[in-house]
């Protein structure tokens, strides 16, 4: 800093001795002000330039997560695997109490366990696709999409209890207690006769 401060002193100096005087301290202090003013704006314009485009870019880059529609995809399609699950025979027969009584407090089991995440763990999570079949429980899982690992699940059990006939038995797990605590939703009753298997299809005549 003082060497720059030497050499433009200096360079006053010389110029005045050259040009006989004609061009003055004064007006080369002039000079030099107006320099100086043009590079502090044009520092201030980069500076502000630099300031602006990143966060513009990651306006454009980032994705705001909305809690709300996620937790309504979700349980979309936990309905929508329920009734696959049910298929073509069962269904008719239990859809309408399930809706009632069963998916109410399905949605309330998922939208609490949504309330232990942050939004950036939350959007993580996601659905399986396929309902199990035959007589397996699955109904669905949500799962983090990251690590592979359940947090939830949703299974339903055919049961018989003795001169009862068959009731099904709506419940899920969490992966608090390694999934072992059976979490009563409700149950719904079917007939004194074997329900079909789920996801049966009605056969065409």
């Amino acid at each position: 800093m003082k060497a720059a401060v030497w050499f433009r002193k200096s360079l006053v100096i010389l110029v005045s001795v050259l040009t006989f005087g004609l061009v003055t301290p004064s007006d080369l202090a002039w000079l030099a002000e107006a320099d100086s003013l043009k590079d502090t704006k044009k520092g201030i314009v980069e500076e502000e330039g630099l300031a602006y485009l990143p966060s513009q870019d990651s306006t454009e880059l980032e994705e705001e997560f909305n809690r709300e529609e996620f937790l309504s995809d979700i349980l979309n399609k936990a309905e929508e695997n329920a009734f696959m699950k049910f298929g073509d025979k069962i269904n008719p027969k239990i859809g309408d109490e399930f809706k009632m009584v069963i998916l109410p407090k399905m949605e309330e089991a998922i939208t609490e366990m949504a309330a232990q995440f942050p939004d950036e763990k939350l959007r993580q999570l996601t659905i399986t696709e396929q309902p199990s079949a035959g007589r397996a429980e699955k109904i669905f899982h949500i799962y983090d999409s990251n690590s592979g690992k359940d947090i939830i699940r949703f299974h339903v059990r055919q049961e018989n209890p003795p001169l009862e006939g068959h009731w099904f038995d709506f419940h899920y797990h969490t992966y608090h207690d390694s999934f072992a605590t059976h979490y009563n939703i409700g149950k719904i009753y079917w007939d004194k006769n074997t329900p079909p298997e789920w996801t049966s299809k009605q056969k065409l005549s």
